[in-house]
């Protein structure tokens, strides 16, 4: 039996509504299907060396909260300032924090060495652990935190290196709290990584 005019009109905002309850329930499913990445999704394990040629794995920082930052030693501006800013938070930590470490993960292990590390870190808190390694392991620690890091050719046959310029902020079970804000006065930051220990 054919449907009147008026009823048309009515199955047409329903056949409408259907649709899009279907697409819905279909992005739904999809979306739920897919792994949360979450904030103890970054961070994990990691084999490096350290400045002065120890290997050092993620295990050796448990019990104390940390900072992670990814830089290289021939950085020209980022990677200083970073530096010295972490060290201004590590100082204002005082004495409450002289257990807090910050690692300095090299994106750049064909020229950081341990040596080369060991020489760069002079001039920052000597809290700061420099860390490198093969490129694989190097690697492996940028994904593992959700890192990024990427050779840059120049024109003179050298390259430079583009890499993530955030300070991550570590719990003393190696979870991501959050990254730390250094665009304010150290003290300020500093209590920021006080509220873990």
């Amino acid at each position: 039996m054919p449907l009147s005019p008026v009823m048309r009109r009515a199955a047409i905002p329903l056949l409408v509504f259907a649709l899009g309850l279907a697409a819905l329930g279909l992005v739904a499913v999809t979306l739920l299907g897919r792994p949360a990445v979450t904030a103890s999704a970054v961070g994990g394990p990691f084999t490096l060396t350290d400045q002065r040629g120890r290997t050092v794995t993620e295990k050796d920082f448990l019990g104390r909260p940390h900072l992670v930052f990814f830089g290289f030693t021939r950085c020209p501006d980022v990677c200083p300032t970073t530096l010295q800013q972490i060290s201004d938070v590590l100082a204002a930590l005082g004495p409450k924090g002289r257990d807090v470490k910050a690692l300095f993960i090299s994106v750049d292990p064909e020229r950081d060495t341990p040596g080369a590390l060991q020489q760069y870190l002079e001039s920052f808190d000597p809290r700061i652990v420099g860390l490198t390694g093969s490129p694989e392991a190097v690697a492996q620690a940028v994904k593992a935190y959700r890192a990024y890091s990427r050779k840059v050719p120049l024109k003179d046959g050298d390259y430079t290196m583009e890499h993530t310029s955030l300070v991550y902020i570590m719990d003393a079970k190696n979870g991501f709290v959050g990254s730390l804000n250094l665009m304010r006065p150290a003290a300020e930051a500093a209590a920021e990584v006080a509220r873990q220990l």
